[in-house]
């Protein structure tokens, strides 16, 4: 009887060590396989080739700019954004993208949405086009 017992709890024993062997290799695998790599950070996606300043600028401008920076400006306003060239500018030369991201312009109440200002970021990217 006392056979039977030993070569019980050694075959018990083993079965205990390979399912946890098993669960160990499977919680491996799935912490491997949901780990990033930090190697090669995630990059933002291209920007939208078929932004130009005709199609989805001006509308932007239009909308959330013109009531101070119209031609004549109003309300301190240093500039005009009523042309291609004046707001091309002002992205290039003038900051004007990282004054709409601290939000300093627009004034309060009328900013810009994040897909508004990847629009315009998006458009300097391509290099302005018209």
């Amino acid at each position: 009887m006392m056979k039977i017992l030993k070569k019980n709890q050694k075959h018990t024993k083993f079965n205990v060590n390979k399912k946890v062997s098993m669960v160990l290799m499977l919680f491996t695998f799935i912490m491997f396989s949901c780990s990033s790599d930090d190697s090669n950070p995630v990059q933002d996606p291209d920007p939208d080739p078929d932004v130009t300043y005709t199609k989805s600028i001006k509308s932007i401008i239009d909308g959330s700019c013109l009531n101070c920076h119209g031609n004549p400006t109003a309300n301190g306003a240093p500039m005009s954004l009523t042309t291609f060239a004046e707001v091309k500018d002002a992205v290039q030369n003038r900051g004007l993208i990282g004054r709409v991201e601290d939000g300093s312009m627009p004034p309060a109440g009328t900013d810009l949405t994040a897909a508004q200002v990847a629009a315009i970021k998006a458009w300097q990217t391509a290099n302005f086009p018209e």
